[in-house]
Parts: structure tokens; C-alpha cells; sequence
């Protein structure tokens, strides 16, 4: 009888070693399909297909880091190239890079947290939660209410697309010095270009309103409330708001490098504009925020955000696309994707989450001009894991 059990239990052993094994192949050969189908238009059957490594060189990007989400789980995340080239140092997958403007869709979260928790409302005007600065409404604005929900789906008619940052060593202003546009701000001032609710018009500088919001109804420093409060929750611990990443171990955060090849000045810039472009974090953690987003949109998770209030955040606002903190792309056969892009200096960066089935992909770059080498990574992802639609929009 103990031989039998024995036998049993040994087979058994080896048939889940033969699952996992195999499991194992078709990852590393998807892998492999995904890093040498690159090309620059999926729509055409015969368009010639590259390999990673080769258009990595092609357009003298220095590293990348890839990070892909299958039925709700997060498949594989693998690195490319150097995150210091001049220190030899590779980019894995825990490699920290800016994120740029994917720092608006957490911030968000943040924001809708706040919301959700009764301490803020989405549609009052703006000027009742800030402490010391207030929106100088003028004759653009004057009689319309900008609120909460306008800044987070760039609707509130306001300037300033977005910011360069500051180079090491320099002065770093403080919030409500970049609202004013007063030195050592580099950037204008956060001001109406019309009147809120109009129409949709990218503003960075709407977004730095809610960074300010979230500290004055906290009074906790912004970077604190985000890891406290969205990052620990989600599980994005490596992941940080701080400017500069003091806090995080130096040989995973990346150098930014220009396109010509050339290190940022410093290694990289310091963004006090952290809900608008200051958050490092890498593929798999964004990935942990995408697949959080996508099960509490079907109700089956909240680790931050019930399902309520991630409905309400995918619902694009005033605009088609634009929704709070995400862009919607929809597509006549009913597919979805909730997308963001980021641009900081010597980084660029993407991420796309399905609505339905659980799928997505962030790609993150290390060099000015990621954003020619992007699309190409994306339409070999879509192709390899038949994620419709999502190379069209390219």
C-alpha cells in the first residue's frame, strides 16, 4: 500500500514538473516571438519584422524594460540593455525609471481615494480644499466652477502642457511657486486659457492643482499619502514619488539619456511636479496597478478603489477619450483599452490595460527617443498575444 502511494505521489511530481516545464517553454517562446517580431506596421502582412536587439541599436536606445499582463496576472517582465551605460550597469526587470506622465493615472487613484472617502467631492469648486494658494479665477474663467473632476480629466481649460524639470544641484521650487510661474520655476503659470468644462485640453499644470489639493487636505507630504495610501496597497512597494528617489537603493534607478546618445545632465531631473511626472516605478509594478484597475472594474477586487469609483474613473469626462487620470480607446466592436503615455527627460514610456479579459503591456525606455522604438514593441506584443485593435491606434 506505502509503494503504491509512493507511486502515486512520485508520478504525480512528475506530472506537474512536465506542466510546469511546459508552461516554462511556451513563455520563453513567446518571449522570444515578442522580441524578434518588432515592426512598424501590423496592419500589413508583409511588412518586414525586426529584432529588439537590433532596433534597440538602430535607434541608440540604452535600455528598456518590458513587462506583459495575461488573464489577469502578470505573464513575464524582462530587461534590456544598460540603465547606466557609463557604470555598466543592466536594466532588469526591478530597474526604477521615471514615468512621466503615467504619474497622472496613480495620482488619480490617490485623488479618487480621497473621494471615495468622503473628503473631497469631484464636482465643488477647487478653491474649497486649498489652504494658502487659491486659483485666481479671471475673466476667462469667472462664473464657472473648476473642480476636482476638471483637473483630472484636463478640462478645466488651463495652460501649461506639461514640465522639463530641474537639473541636479540646481533650486528646486516649491508647488505653489510653480502655479505662479515665479523663479526657480522654469515653467508659466497654471492659468484659464477658457472656461472649464469647454472641452478637453492637456494640462500638466491642472494635474499639479490636485497635487496640491491632496497635500493641504492630508497635510502629509504628497510622495507619503501616494506610497501610503495607493503604492503599499497595490503592491507597487519599489515604487516611489519621492523627487529625487532618495529613498530607493541608487544601483536600480536608470539614467536618462538624450537621443543622441548623451547622459542627462546629473543622470536625471527632479520633478516637484510628482503627481504630473514624478513617479519611478518599473513595468511589473505598473503592471500590478493595471490588473488592480481591471479586477475592481469587474468587482472582484479593492484593494484601493471599489468598483464604483473605478467605473467612474474609466468614464471618459467631458471628452470621448479623456477620463480621470486614463484615456479611453474604443473601438467599433466593442474592445477597450484604458491607456497612458509618459515623457520626462530622457525617459518615455507606455502602458495599455484591456477593460475585459485581463491583458496588457508597459513598455518603458531610458532614452529621449523611446518613442520611435514603442510602437514597434507594441504591435509585436499585439501580434503575439492577438490583443485586437491595440496596433491600430498607432
Amino acid at each position: 500500500m506505502r509503494s503504491t502511494i509512493f507511486s502515486f505521489a512520485l508520478a504525480l511530481v512528475f506530472i506537474m514538473g512536465l506542466s510546469t516545464c511546459v508552461q516554462t517553454n511556451d513563455i520563453a517562446e513567446k518571449i522570444h516571438q515578442v522580441e524578434t517580431n518588432l515592426t512598424t506596421n501590423i496592419l500589413s502582412g508583409s511588412d518586414s519584422t525586426y529584432n529588439l536587439k537590433d532596433r534597440m541599436a538602430y535607434y541608440h536606445i540604452h535600455g528598456v524594460s518590458i513587462a506583459i499582463i495575461h488573464n489577469y496576472k502578470i505573464e513575464w517582465a524582462k530587461g534590456y540593455g544598460w540603465a547606466d551605460d557609463s557604470l555598466k550597469i543592466p536594466v532588469t526587470a526591478q530597474t526604477l525609471f521615471q514615468a512621466g506622465s503615467i504619474s497622472k493615472s496613480l495620482n488619480s487613484v490617490g485623488v479618487l481615494k480621497l473621494a471615495q472617502d468622503k473628503k473631497i467631492d469631484l464636482y465643488t469648486d477647487i478653491n474649497a480644499y486649498l489652504n494658502g494658494w487659491k486659483f485666481p479665477y479671471d475673466s476667462l474663467s469667472k462664473g464657472k466652477k473648476l473642480t476636482v473632476a476638471n483637473l483630472l480629466s484636463h478640462t478645466g481649460g488651463l495652460t501649461v502642457h506639461g514640465f522639463g524639470g530641474y537639473e541636479k544641484g540646481g533650486p528646486i521650487p516649491t508647488i505653489e511657486q510653480v502655479l505662479d510661474g515665479k523663479k526657480p520655476a522654469n515653467s508659466a503659470a497654471v492659468r484659464s486659457m477658457y472656461g472649464p468644462g469647454l472641452k478637453y485640453e492637456y494640462s500638466g499644470g491642472g494635474i499639479t492643482i490636485s497635487q496640491l489639493i491632496v497635500m493641504d487636505i492630508t497635510h502629509e507630504p504628497y510622495d507619503k499619502f501616494m506610497y501610503d495610501n495607493v503604492l503599499k496597497p497595490l503592491g507597487m512597494t519599489a515604487s516611489t514619488y519621492r523627487q529625487p528617489p532618495t529613498d530607493r537603493d541608487p544601483k536600480l534607478v536608470s539614467a536618462a539619456y538624450y537621443s543622441d546618445g548623451r547622459e542627462v545632465k546629473g543622470k536625471y531631473h527632479t520633478y516637484p511636479e510628482q503627481a504630473a511626472a514624478g513617479l519611478w516605478t518599473n513595468p511589473t509594478d505598473l503592471c500590478k496597478y493595471i490588473i488592480e484597475t481591471q479586477l475592481a472594474y469587474v468587482g472582484r477586487s479593492h484593494k484601493v478603489l471599489n468598483q464604483q469609483m473605478t467605473s467612474l474613473r474609466l468614464t471618459p469626462y467631458v471628452d470621448k477619450n479623456a477620463a480621470l487620470g486614463v484615456f479611453i480607446d474604443s473601438y467599433p466592436d466593442g474592445t477597450k483599452y484604458f491607456e497612458h503615455g509618459g515623457v520626462d527627460e530622457g525617459f518615455i514610456s507606455q502602458y495599455y490595460g484591456s477593460l475585459e479579459g485581463g491583458n496588457g503591456l508597459v513598455i518603458m525606455v531610458n532614452t529621449a527617443n523611446g518613442g520611435s522604438l514603442i510602437p514597434e514593441i507594441v504591435n509585436s506584443i499585439a501580434k503575439v498575444y492577438g490583443l485586437k485593435n491595440l496596433a491600430a491606434n498607432l
